[in-house]
């Protein structure tokens, strides 16, 4: 795979020289930063082929793992995710972040080669038009990065993501996950909660201590709260608590984080390794916080709203009531509901970008889904809150779901920073 990636993205390049070359040929504005505008590409890429975002994280983090280890690896200043340094000292640090990321996407979505070819016939340009990279340092960088994004893709090719599970045996008892409206058969994305990460030394080291009991006082307080505010004919819920649950549910985490860890690199002018360390804290943290997440769900198999409220009177609480007509705001996602997804990937995410630019940094969100909406914060803290808010709104999860799983996130993303990618000034 590695004499692939080689060939596959100097290929590419050979077969543009000639116009990069040519007077009048394709030149395009240098780019703020490379790696910022890769991370621009992986997203569109994953939007594209319209990825499910619980398995976008682990793509993302294997992206950006790639990104970093290929940049870091010319005269390297922290220690390496997987990959050794080896490249050329005179390889560029744009060419070698251009190459891992076009060389890991095209391996991963080959039908999008003419697009990501464009994408890096942008960058080769904008490259050999800023007068800081010769041809030879690019070239010597487009090769070093695809070398690395071959070697991280053998590694992530035996993690155990595409392993073939057992039958799902559903359970029985109150409590216990069933079918939800909108799917059939076992609960999606089993598979993420073996899949090896890339931080953490299992997918259950984190693993929160599971739902409060069903007759507990936690318990009924998180079920009166979603019976009320996330029903789909709610009297209660207010018109921006609607749009605030379609608002963190119509995009995926990892493209609502990315990019606003995009736009904080650039307003900090952010240089291309450290924007290279951020982005691979943050996807890795993000996937690892999915990993953890699913061996969560699948280890406690907890029900869902539309399941708890309809079956109320067989869970032992006398402050519930059931309530068999109800219907959540949205369609309830086809697996089970302990932890939060959503909240456990933004609490890794947020917690990552705490630690870059603090905890109390301005910044504004926008969902792709809802063009022209945007949400603006000014504390992470605040973002991962609202988080919770948009699950019980609209009417899938449970608040003390949410909450622990953010904790759980944020645990995640706190090993992954004491672990990798150390200053060699340590």
């Amino acid at each position: 795979m590695r004499t692939k990636a080689i060939v596959g993205v100097l290929g590419v390049v050979m077969a543009l020289s000639g116009a990069l070359a040519a007077p009048g040929g394709v030149r395009a504005a240098a780019p703020t930063n490379t790696v910022i505008a890769w991370n621009g590409f992986m997203m569109a890429t994953f939007a594209t082929a319209n990825v499910p975002p619980p398995t976008s994280t682990r793509l993302g983090a294997m992206v950006q793992a790639a990104v970093f280890d290929a940049v870091n690896g010319i005269e390297p200043e922290y220690t390496y995710i997987h990959v050794a340094p080896a490249a050329p000292l005179d390889a560029s640090r744009q060419a070698a972040a251009a190459g891992a990321a076009y060389t890991a996407l095209v391996s991963l979505f080959p039908s999008q080669k003419t697009k990501l070819d464009a994408d890096l016939a942008a960058s080769v340009a904008a490259m050999n038009g800023d007068g800081d990279d010769s041809d030879s340092a690019v070239a010597a960088g487009l090769a070093w990065g695809g070398a690395v994004a071959g070697q991280i893709l053998s590694w992530r090719a035996t993690d155990g993501f595409n392993a073939i599970l057992p039958p799902y045996v559903p359970g029985t008892a109150p409590g216990d996950w069933v079918p939800t409206l909108g799917g059939s058969g076992p609960p999606k994305f089993r598979q993420l909660a073996t899949t090896t990460p890339f931080a953490l030394t299992s997918p259950s080291q984190f693993r929160p201590a599971g739902p409060p009991a069903l007759s507990s006082a936690r318990y009924a307080i998180g079920f009166n709260e979603v019976k009320a505010m996330g029903g789909l004919t709610s009297t209660e819920r207010t018109a921006f608590q609607a749009e605030t649950a379609n608002f963190w549910q119509l995009d995926t985490p990892i493209d609502m984080w990315d990019r606003v860890a995009d736009s904080l690199a650039e307003a900090h002018h952010l240089n291309l390794l450290r924007v290279a360390r951020l982005l691979a804290f943050l996807n890795i943290a993000e996937a690892d916080a999915a990993i953890a997440v699913w061996d969560a769900k699948n280890q406690f198999n907890f029900w869902r709203p539309i399941t708890a409220i309809a079956q109320a009177d067989l869970d032992g609480n006398p402050d519930t009531a059931p309530d068999p007509t109800w219907l959540p705001l949205l369609v309830t996602p086809y697996f089970q509901e302990y932890p939060s997804g959503h909240s456990g990937v933004s609490g890794a995410a947020a917690t990552v970008l705490a630690s870059f630019f603090g905890n109390d940094a301005e910044f504004t969100i926008s969902s792709n889904g809802l063009p022209g909406v945007t949400r603006s914060f000014t504390s992470f803290t605040d973002a991962v809150a609202q988080v919770a808010d948009a699950r019980v709104f609209a009417g899938f999860h449970f608040r003390f779901s949410c909450d622990d799983a953010s904790h759980m996130g944020a645990q995640v993303a706190g090993y992954a920073e004491s672990t990798l990618m150390r200053s060699l000034d340590d």
